[in-house]
């Protein structure tokens, strides 16, 4: 295969993962490790590196959208940043610690652990809850309102410490895996906070770039990120995640948790299976 081949397939597949990430939340970097590391057998760190370049793409070119439709909840983004990026440095710190079977095994069951909760709440209901917002919540002025066909519809928000440790979670495993870890910011939103499904996707595609811009120097001073492999890669998730941000707005919410659970349950599986047998 030659170089302009081999840089076309890289962009085409990285074009389909920047959609399946907008769409979902969870970023380009979730479907684009599997597929350089399987597909295109690329070192691991340097399919790490190229990927978390990727994110930021893929969280710039989406976010825009969503802030600009007014889906995102900016307060709530930054809020939880800050817990995401302190775990964001030390997951990057300890990816050249650890060894590649480990943290492909790590990906994978983190991805089906995601995949299996997605699944318990494909049929939930996004109905306004009687309950009153957590009152860090109504301090800190959290609480916001999204579009719909119906005008804009109000939302309240619970659980804001344990949404805010969950995201130190998130934080260290997209340091350490070269993700934006959106499946965990989306379902700490989601099921931990109880913000709507679209508000949480597009809120997590708003933090991705940021926690995955904190863990992205430690790559690249480590030498883990390579031009020729993550420019194409970067231009494919960028206009895929401005095809999926138009999409999502009209996209029936049950749709987009069982596109979320089936891309990652089959991810999952790949990455634990190449960790077990040492195939990295």
């Amino acid at each position: 295969m030659s170089g302009l081949e081999l840089t076309l397939l890289l962009f085409l597949g990285s074009l389909l993962a920047g959609g399946v990430g907008a769409l979902t939340g969870l970023g380009g970097g979730v479907i684009l490790v599997p597929l350089l590391v399987l597909g295109f057998k690329v070192d691991l760190h340097y399919a790490l590196g190229a990927s978390l370049v990727s994110v930021i793409a893929t969280s710039s070119g989406a976010a825009s959208a969503y802030v600009r439709e007014g889906y995102s909840n900016l307060r709530i983004g930054m809020f939880l940043e800050v817990a995401t990026t302190l775990g964001a440095l030390l997951g990057a710190y300890l990816v050249g610690v650890l060894p590649k079977s480990w943290v492909a095994t790590l990906f994978g069951l983190v991805l089906l652990y995601s995949a299996y909760q997605g699944f318990q709440d494909r049929h939930r209901e996004e109905q306004p809850s009687p309950k009153p917002s957590d009152p860090l919540a109504l301090r800190l002025r959290l609480e916001g309102a999204y579009p719909t066909p119906q005008g804009p519809r109000p939302y309240k928000v619970y659980n804001v410490l344990g949404g805010f440790g969950l995201m130190g979670v998130a934080g260290m495993l997209s340091g350490l895996l070269g993700i934006g870890s959106g499946a965990v910011k989306v379902l700490a939103m989601d099921k931990v906070m109880g913000l709507p499904y679209k508000v949480s996707t597009t809120t997590s595609n708003f933090m991705i770039g940021v926690t995955a811009a904190a863990s992205a120097g430690v790559y690249l001073g480590r030498g883990y990120i390579d031009p020729l492999l993550a420019m194409p890669v970067m231009l494919g998730v960028l206009l895929g995640s401005l095809l999926g941000a138009r999409i999502l707005t009209q996209a029936p919410p049950a749709r987009l948790r069982l596109l979320f659970v089936g891309v990652i349950a089959l991810l999952g599986v790949q990455m634990i299976y190449q960790g077990l047998r040492g195939g990295l």
